[in-house]
């Protein structure tokens, strides 16, 4: 196969290879080649650890709708890779994976994400599953989004016209829908550095303690002094078409002691939940308020 708009050195790096059930195979082995072959195949599908992708195709070969978007292999591009400290702060690269990210020795304010890595599907999904890939399925229960929001992370964007960032906030734009640009790719996660003494937690309900889809959950990040909150950060995801940020509720936290009486239902009035078979909106509501309540104790 062909890239008659990729450069020289894109047309180099491509190996193609027959698979049945979609018409082409795409591995660049660097980012220019990669963004070089996107813009050359229009509609092909980025692939970096492939536990949402594969699934998600095989389930509709099943019913006869194959999709025919070339698959587009990340996992050579080697800038892509790895999770390191910059003077910015932290980089999650778009190949990271969860069980990385568990190996990592990071600050205290990154154990909410860390214990929401380990709740990622089971072992060989975080052996495969990235980060990144999390996020740009856009599933309002992504477990890794609450955790990422309390820890001001932000998305980079590379494409044609260069590298942009956009709070995680604004990345996500609804259920299975993101900002990504026409010819993007998602490249890391950049989260500025935390605080020295910031603690961090998350919490996750569902049908059973492991590999499970949420039916809520709540990340909490903290920075105290002598006792008392000055920073409060509460995420709440599987409430709405997108995890969000609580402003009321890290409100009532804040020059106070750790108390989880301050938590009240009024602070989760912008929760959407929805009924569905896991539960319904009433049950979901509910429970976002024990699971942050659970997790100021925690913190606490």
């Amino acid at each position: 196969m062909s890239c008659p708009a990729a450069s020289a050195a894109a047309i180099v790096s491509l190996q193609t290879i027959g698979c049945p059930g979609m018409d082409a195979y795409l591995r660049p082995l660097s980012l220019d080649a990669a963004l070089a072959m996107l813009a050359a195949t229009p509609g092909c599908q980025p692939l970096a650890g492939g536990t949402d992708v594969f699934p998600a195709r095989a389930g509709a070969e099943v019913w006869l709708n194959r999709d025919p978007r070339p698959l587009l292999d990340l996992s050579g591009v080697a800038a892509l890779a790895g999770i390191g400290e910059t003077p910015a702060g932290w980089r999650i690269g778009a190949l990271a994976t969860w069980a990385q990210l568990c190996a990592t020795p990071l600050p205290a304010a990154f154990d909410g994400l860390k214990q929401a890595a380990h709740q990622v599907g089971g072992a060989q999904v975080q052996n495969r599953g990235t980060l990144v890939g999390n996020l740009c399925n856009a599933s309002p229960a992504a477990d890794g989004v609450p955790p990422l929001l309390t820890l001001g992370a932000r998305v980079e964007l590379t494409g044609p016209a260069g590298a942009r960032t956009l709070p995680l906030a604004n990345f996500l734009l609804g259920n299975r829908r993101t900002a990504l640009g026409p010819g993007e790719l998602a490249t890391a996660i950049l989260i500025p550095p935390p605080a020295a003494n910031a603690r961090s937690g998350f919490l996750k309900l569902g049908a059973r303690s492991h590999l499970v889809i949420s039916i809520a959950m709540a990340a909490g990040l903290f920075t105290m002094e002598a006792g008392i909150i000055r920073d409060a950060r509460l995420a709440i995801g599987a409430c709405a078409a997108t995890a969000q940020r609580l402003p009321l509720a890290e409100a009532a936290l804040l020059d106070a002691p750790p108390d989880p009486a301050r938590l009240l239902p009024g602070h989760l009035a912008s929760l959407t939940p929805i009924d569905d078979v896991r539960a319904s909106a009433a049950y979901r509501r509910h429970a976002a308020l024990v699971l942050l309540r659970r997790l100021v104790e925690r913190l606490a």
